[in-house]
């Protein structure tokens, strides 16, 4: 169901009840805000890192709010207008997908989960710091093969594990031009809620990371996934083997099916 929460339009996904269940576990069934991914310019709620994302966990008991936040600009065309939204880069992007949350949390018993893939990885660390620096965590953070530091860590053999046109678009010096566009300056770069790598970590929920294997975006969760353990948070991690970026947006998959299954089961546990 399409709505709109805090000033931003959002899509719902009711958690299916198992039979024999009443209305008191619909209403305790967990609640997952998920942000798609796509560099932060590009994407919405009908791509299926959204919409087929959150309907497979729907099924699976878990209820989704996905986030249709503020996109960037294009990188390198400059300012342009999406279905009449304006586009926005530093701070709207994390202010929509913190205002959202923090909706969806008031209004849920026992708080609400965050989350998202790639750029919506980035976005939801962002906003569960902004979170802990209000004094409201979420309850639980699911992050798919995100990037979370302004400039991408050095890993060269990860980056000669990419292929295709990823191998250009994923080059350390493309996503960091992706990341440059979404700050606009470069001292956003270094804000604490723009990028959560390389911040305190101090207070970080427990946290799922499903990364893919062969994407040079890992570089950024090894260091991030380092980064939470030594902040002592409690941290699940799965590496699937043989995958590459963006499988949550090729719902055929079995990849997508595995990952689906590992986030739903998480939360569920939660």
């Amino acid at each position: 169901m399409d709505d709109v929460v805090a000033g931003v339009p959002v899509r719902r996904y009711a958690a299916a009840v198992p039979a024999g269940d009443g209305p008191e576990e619909a209403r305790s069934a967990p609640v997952l805000v998920w942000a798609h991914g796509g560099g932060f310019f590009r994407g919405g709620l009908d791509q299926p890192e959204a919409h087929e994302v959150a309907s497979a966990l729907a099924r699976r008991g878990v209820g989704v709010v996905t986030v249709d936040y503020r996109l960037t600009p294009w990188p390198l065309v400059g300012r342009v207008g999406r279905a009449g939204r304006g586009r926005s880069r530093f701070p709207g992007p994390v202010d929509d997908v913190s205002a959202v949350w923090r909706s969806v949390a008031e209004a849920t018993p026992g708080g609400a989960l965050i989350g998202g893939a790639s750029a919506g990885a980035c976005l939801a660390a962002a906003a569960t710091l902004r979170a802990i620096d209000e004094g409201a965590a979420p309850r639980g953070v699911v992050l798919g093969y995100g990037f979370f530091h302004p400039v991408l860590p050095v890993d060269r053999a990860l980056q000669r594990s990419v292929r295709g046109h990823r191998r250009l678009s994923h080059s350390r010096w493309g996503l960091d031009l992706m990341n440059r566009n979404y700050a606009g300056t470069a001292a956003a770069l270094a804000e604490r809620h723009a990028f959560a790598g390389g911040q305190d970590l101090a207070g970080f929920p427990r946290t799922l990371m499903v990364d893919a294997e062969a994407d040079s975006m890992r570089a950024s969760g090894d260091a991030f996934a380092r980064e939470l353990a030594a902040s002592g948070a409690e941290l699940e991690r799965h590496v699937l083997p043989g995958t590459r970026h963006a499988f949550l947006d090729r719902p055929r998959l079995a990849e997508f099916g595995a990952a689906v299954e590992l986030v739903a089961g998480w939360c569920l546990r939660g």
